[in-house]
C-alpha cells in the first residue's frame, strides 16, 4: 500500500492528495508521531531529512517535497495527466506552483503563527496582519490575470496548476480572505472546490483545525517548535515581525531544519 505520511492542514500535502485523488490511487495517510516539535524518528524521519510532512514510501521508495513527490506520481501513473503537454505552458504551471508554494505559503502559514500560537503581542499581530492582507489581495489580483478566461489555471481542465494553488486559497479563506466577488477568481474556487477530490481533501482540513486554538500553550511550554524555513523567515522579517523572531530563537519555540547538521 502507498503511504502518506502528512498532516491534513498542510497545503503541500494537500496538493499530493489531490493528485492521488484525481487518478484514482489508493493510498494510506499516516500522521508523523511527534510532528512539529522537531524530533520524529522512524520510517518519516527517515524518508524526509527535513522532518516535514509530505513523505510518500511506494515500496522501497521513498520520495519527500511535495513538488517532487507529484513528478513522482505523475511520472509512474501517467494517466491521467495533471499536466499539460505544451513546454510552455508546463513550465507556466511550474511557475505558479513555486510562487504559491513559497511566496504565498508563506502568508497563510505567518497567519497560522498569529492566531493559533498566538506570536507577539495584540499591536504586533494586528500590524503584521495588516500586511499579509494587502500582500494576499496582490496575489489574488496576479492569480485572477493569470487564470483569465480559462476554466482552469491548467487550461481546458483541472490539473497541477490547480491543485497546486486550491489548498492556499482554502487556507487563506480560512482566515476570512476571499477574492472579491463575482471575479474570475471566485468563480474558478467554486469550481474546483466541487470537485470530489478537493473537497474531501478541503473537509479534511477544516476537521483537523478543532483544537488549534489551545496549541499557543504547546508553544509556550516549549513541546511545540514551529518550523521556519526560508521562505517562511523572509515573510516574518519582512512584515514586521522581527521581534517574534528574536523571542522565538531565546525562548526555542522556533526551529530550522538540522538533521543534516548532527
Amino acid at each position: 500500500m502507498l503511504v502518506l505520511y502528512e498532516h491534513p492542514l498542510s497545503p503541500y500535502a494537500q496538493k499530493v492528495k489531490i493528485a492521488l485523488r484525481e487518478k484514482g490511487i489508493a493510498f494510506d495517510v499516516r500522521m508523523p508521531e511527534g510532528i512539529g516539535a522537531g524530533h520524529t524518528k522512524g520510517a518519516f524521519a527517515d524518508a524526509n531529512p527535513r522532518r516535514e510532512v509530505p513523505a510518500l514510501i511506494d515500496g522501497d521508495a521513498a520520495i519527500f517535497d511535495s513538488t517532487i513527490i507529484l513528478e513522482y506520481i505523475d511520472d509512474k501513473w501517467p494517466e491521467p495527466s495533471l499536466m499539460p503537454n505544451a513546454p510552455e505552458a508546463r513550465a507556466r504551471v511550474r511557475q505558479i506552483e513555486d510562487v504559491m508554494d513559497t511566496h504565498f505559503e508563506a502568508i497563510t502559514w505567518g497567519l497560522g503563527e498569529l492566531h493559533f500560537f498566538k506570536r507577539g503581542d495584540e499591536p504586533l499581530r494586528e500590524a503584521i496582519e495588516a500586511k499579509a492582507g494587502q500582500q494576499i489581495a496582490g496575489f489574488m489580483a496576479w492569480l485572477d490575470a493569470e487564470l483569465g478566461d480559462s476554466d482552469f489555471f491548467n487550461g481546458l481542465e483541472f490539473g497541477r496548476a490547480d491543485l497546486g494553488v486550491i489548498p492556499y486559497l482554502n487556507a487563506a479563506d480560512g482566515f476570512g480572505y476571499k477574492p472579491t466577488a463575482g471575479s474570475r477568481l471566485a468563480g474558478w474556487i467554486a469550481r474546483v472546490n466541487a470537485r470530489d477530490s478537493v473537497k474531501q481533501t478541503d473537509q479534511e482540513s477544516r476537521a483537523s483545525i478543532t483544537g488549534m486554538e489551545q496549541v499557543s500553550a504547546a508553544v509556550e511550554s516549549g513541546l511545540f517548535k514551529r518550523q521556519y524555513r526560508d521562505h517562511r523567515l523572509e515573510w516574518m522579517i519582512k512584515s514586521g515581525g522581527m521581534d517574534i523572531v528574536t523571542d522565538g530563537l531565546a525562548r526555542q519555540t522556533i526551529r530550522f531544519t538540522d538533521h543534516w547538521d548532527t
